[in-house]
């Protein structure tokens, strides 16, 4: 049996075609339809409250008897810093002037992280979702171990060799191999080390020889020629993002849309100044301003978040969509407009051809 075969199987999966968990774009019923389809669909709720995560759990319990995967965010929390939050939003000033509005005198962490979270963690051991992922770090080794032990299987997200190993020694089931062409954020652990900004084909590669466990690649991967591709390198399955996001089922806004189908969608930027971390999305006015030579730095993730979120929503009054934070990977210009579902089938078709 291969290793493909045996991920299917453990999971009861028809396809090896995870869609992947975006917080603010997947829903209960893209997961759920993309889960009926054969594949692995995919909440994110590291950007909502413990209520809204059981409401998500259970809305796509109520569409789906399938396998689906929760994906949580253990980042470190914020290291908050007044001198440099000031400097900012004095920098983003400018910005909300034109829409008419007074600078945010303070920022608020609007996303809090798994780690210490016990409220959170007790909400997947009560609703054991088949699956649970985890991005910007791992929880502890005893929290992993509670999960596995509720029949839970668990993936992590790596970007390097390091993290990999972190994953492996963890007792994590399976690595999500995410190379730098994948849009949305990356999931380096730690933001101040070094980034090789490795490709998902060479990450993969170096992976395969290293570690025995399963490896689902994530990054540029919009067709089923790529998932194959990725498959030839090793990967057990993939996971597509910016894929799905012009499904109906998706939440993703109508100015979101109407960026992945311009032209625009072929200029992608990794950045760090919407949340404070490093994420790929379509490049627009927002990205340009606050990356123009002798601008500050942002502050920390989540915090620099509620300023960017902040100006877009008063930018959105104005039907105006240069502040978005439009997440895309490289791949995004073979972005197709379909139903979750006929997505799956269509990419299990390519595949195979």
């Amino acid at each position: 049996m291969t290793s493909i075969q045996r991920f299917l199987d453990r999971l009861g999966l028809r396809f090896p075609i995870i869609q992947a968990p975006m917080a603010g774009v997947s829903t209960p019923r893209m997961a759920a339809a993309v889960s009926n389809a054969g594949g692995l669909g995919s909440l994110a709720i590291g950007s909502g409250t413990v209520a809204q995560a059981r409401q998500m759990i259970e809305e796509t319990r109520a569409l789906t008897d399938r396998p689906f995967n929760v994906n949580v965010f253990c980042h470190a929390p914020a290291v908050r810093d007044a001198r440099r939050e000031a400097a900012w939003l004095a920098h983003l000033a400018p910005l909300f002037a034109e829409l008419g509005a007074a600078v945010p005198t303070e920022l608020d962490e609007i996303y809090q992280t798994f780690l210490g979270n016990e409220a959170a963690f007790a909400l997947l051991l009560e609703l054991r979702p088949a699956v649970v992922s985890f991005h910007f770090g791992l929880p502890t080794r005893q929290q992993i171990a509670a999960l596995r032990q509720a029949g839970i299987y668990t993936l992590a997200t790596a970007t390097n060799l390091h993290e990999a190993a972190l994953i492996e020694a963890a007792g994590v089931d399976a690595i999500v191999a995410q190379g730098v062409e994948a849009g949305g954020h990356r999931g380096v652990f730690d933001p101040q080390a070094p980034d090789e900004r490795l490709s998902t084909g060479v990450l993969l590669r170096l992976l395969a020889g290293r570690t025995a466990l399963p490896l689902i690649a994530a990054g540029g991967i919009m067709d089923g020629q790529g998932i194959r591709a990725a498959l030839d390198l090793g990967a057990a399955a993939a996971q597509l993002g910016t894929a799905f996001v012009l499904c109906p089922e998706s939440a993703a806004s109508a100015r979101y849309r109407a960026a992945l189908q311009s032209e625009r969608a072929a200029s992608t930027r990794l950045t760090a100044t919407f949340s404070g971390r490093l994420a790929r999305g379509i490049v627009n006015r927002f990205i340009e301003y606050a990356e123009a030579p002798g601008s500050p730095p942002p502050a920390d993730y989540p915090v620099a978040y509620d300023a960017a979120k902040r100006l877009n929503a008063l930018a959105s009054q104005h039907g105006n969509s240069a502040f978005g934070a439009h997440w895309a990977g490289q791949g995004a210009p073979l972005a197709r407009e379909m139903g979750a579902e006929e997505l799956v089938l269509a990419l299990a078709r390519e595949m195979a051809a």
